[in-house]
């Protein structure tokens, strides 16, 4: 990076050596390499800057922004850095098998929370009880209210390229937000219950099921987040999931087994699969395990799993028990599961072998999500839970100096 100022890299790690382009100088460079946390003040140039990370991802916050930088890789921030700008870098990222969760800070109010996500360094989850409720926070465990537009219950919430998009139950209603608590409305094009929102590609991608909760075949799909268009899935059914990886959209419903899957190269023309067995499929899940892209689906009161490394075939695999298995994510190396009832978690390195975990109380579990190192779930009350996994060192860093115009 052309100097190392502080922190100093420790015996055998090196500072970043990923360089961006248009980059005129170093600010800071340096490696975290026995704390997580690392929090200093730096002189832009005032201009934008160009945040790197190598050999794990770093978290930078600047200027009250927050930025997550994955290994390899470049981020520019969105706001100019001058003199004195404070900056903390830590670990965006890390290791231990989530086995008990562990109850936060309570939601700002008790609603039916029934939809969590991550971006931009923020958890963002909503609540689908016939009211305007969201609530943020930046670790996971301290939550603030926030209002969305329209009090109409919000069933969905989603993270991609620079936006949260939230969908509503049994209304047209949609949303989106640039940073989790200031929220503009939108409209999907017919009365669904949106179950599920995910983005990939340029594309977000809505499915769900009637307003009066029966089968479907509409779903919704925005290429800006702003503006929804209608397209058909490939059978009339109860949509429940969908997510993105590997350039396959891949979504799940229930209840049944032949042409219960679904999957999209776009987004927008889909192709029926057929999942394991006779299931409600109720969520599902993209995680990279090693270098193999892995799909995993979970399903409703049962021990029923599946995985497939294509989205497009699946086998069966075993629960630890047979739950209502409600949602299920992947983060820090792990596919996480909860249930709509108990306190019985599931965790898998690989998404075909499971052990039970814990929740910190018996009640309806109904998202979980993963950022910054830390699992979240949240529930039909206001007691959210928590895992954070030890941070994932070194973390090699570098924020350079940009251009001091944008265009």
């Amino acid at each position: 990076m052309g100097q190392s100022t502080f922190p100093v890299p420790s015996s055998g790690s090196s500072t970043s050596t990923v360089l961006p382009v248009n980059a005129s100088s170093v600010i800071l460079d340096g490696s975290l390499t026995s704390a997580s946390t690392y929090t200093t003040t730096v002189n832009g140039n005032g201009g934008i800057a160009y945040l790197t990370a190598t050999d794990n991802p770093a978290f930078f916050t600047i200027g009250g922004n927050n930025y997550t930088v994955t290994a390899n890789s470049v981020v520019a921030t969105t706001t100019v850095i001058g003199s004195s700008a404070s900056v903390t870098v830590a670990s965006a990222s890390g290791t231990g098998a989530p086995t008990a969760f562990t109850s936060t800070g309570t939601l700002p109010s008790t609603n039916a929370w029934q939809s969590v996500a991550f971006g931009k360094g923020t958890f963002v989850t909503v609540a689908s009880n016939g009211n305007s409720a969201g609530a943020y926070s930046t670790n996971g465990t301290s939550w603030t209210s926030m209002t969305l537009p329209g009090a109409i219950g919000w069933q969905s919430i989603a993270y991609g390229n620079g936006y949260f998009v939230a969908g509503g139950s049994a209304y047209t209603n949609a949303a989106y937000s640039t940073n989790g608590y200031t929220w503009t409305s939108s409209s999907l094009s017919v009365n669904n219950y949106w179950m599920s929102i995910v983005y990939g590609n340029g594309t977000y991608v809505a499915v769900g099921q009637t307003s009066s909760g029966t089968a479907t075949t509409v779903g919704n799909y925005s290429t800006n987040a702003t503006t929804w268009t209608a397209m058909t899935m490939p059978a009339s059914r109860v949509w429940y999931g969908v997510t993105f990886g590997n350039n396959i959209f891949v979504a799940v419903s229930g209840t049944g087994a032949t042409g219960y899957g679904a999957y999209s190269i776009n987004g927008i023309n889909w192709v029926s699969t057929n999942m394991p067995s006779s299931s409600i499929w109720q969520s599902v899940a993209y995680g990279l395990i090693g270098t193999t892209p892995t799909y995993v689906a979970v399903a409703f009161a049962t021990t029923a799993g599946a995985y497939s490394t294509n989205g497009t075939t699946w086998t069966a695999t075993t629960m630890p028990s047979s739950s209502s298995w409600d949602s299920v994510t992947f983060g820090g190396g792990y596919f996480v599961a909860v249930p709509q009832t108990g306190t019985a978690t599931a965790y898998s390195s690989n998404g075909t072998t499971w052990t039970a975990g814990t929740l910190p109380t018996s009640t309806s579990w109904n998202s979980v999500t993963y950022g910054n190192g830390t699992f979240v779930s949240v529930n039909s009350t206001n007691t959210p839970a928590y895992f954070t996994q030890s941070p994932a060192l070194p973390v090699n860093f570098g924020i350079y100096n940009g251009p001091t115009t944008i265009n």
